[in-house]
């Protein structure tokens, strides 16, 4: 699993569909984005990011359930999940409790994952000035959470910025996480266990 995380425009999707393209594998482009037929602008986005991809790659839009296609999708495959912060806009309505569930449900399917091979975009939000309205503020806070907690457990995690992409794996090392993610917590201990073996 690789996590590619950046600000807006930093190249973090060309990246991680360079990366995608490296594997040889079938790609499958998860698309977590909502179509808004009144959106022109955003409609443009998204051409923009079709034609960027290989015409042989199969694309699906996933808004919300991407546990089931990531289940789902056929062995030895790549699946480039782009974006979490789409994502994680399209559940914002949730309450907590059943955010949590969603999150769990997340982290428990990508660890189970057997000859695919998962690339998540995330966008870093966090940055910035601390939005002014409630839903900016949860939004900003989940999405980071979550780019924490898959980041502790991906294998390889990529900071797109300034030009430049740089290996948050090699630099640094993952941080604990809450103890509600118990299960989530002993894959990231064999993990480590491996990176000092090598």
């Amino acid at each position: 699993m690789i996590i590619v995380t950046g600000p807006s425009r930093s190249g973090k999707s060309e990246w991680a569909e360079m990366l995608a393209m490296q594997t040889g594998k079938k790609v499958i482009y998860v698309a977590t984005a909502k179509i808004d037929i009144n959106d022109l602008e955003w409609q443009e986005r998204i051409a923009k990011h079709q034609k960027r991809r290989p015409s042989e790659w199969l694309t699906v839009s996933v808004p919300e359930d991407i546990v089931t296609t990531i289940q789902e999708a056929e062995t030895d495959s790549c699946l480039l999940i782009d974006s979490l912060g789409t994502w994680v806009a399209n559940w914002i309505d949730r309450d907590e409790e059943t955010w949590e569930n969603i999150v769990l449900s997340l982290l428990n399917t990508v660890q189970e994952i057997d000859k695919k091979e998962l690339i998540f975009v995330a966008e870093e939000t966090g940055w910035g000035v601390v939005p002014a309205y409630p839903v900016g503020r949860l939004f900003r806070d989940r999405l980071g959470s979550l780019v924490r907690y898959l980041g502790a457990i991906a294998n390889t995690v990529y900071l797109v910025t300034g030009g430049h992409v740089i290996n948050l794996t090699m630099l640094g090392s993952p941080l604990p996480l809450p103890a509600k993610f118990t299960i989530v917590e002993n894959r990231q201990q064999t993990r480590s266990n491996r990176e000092e073996q090598m």
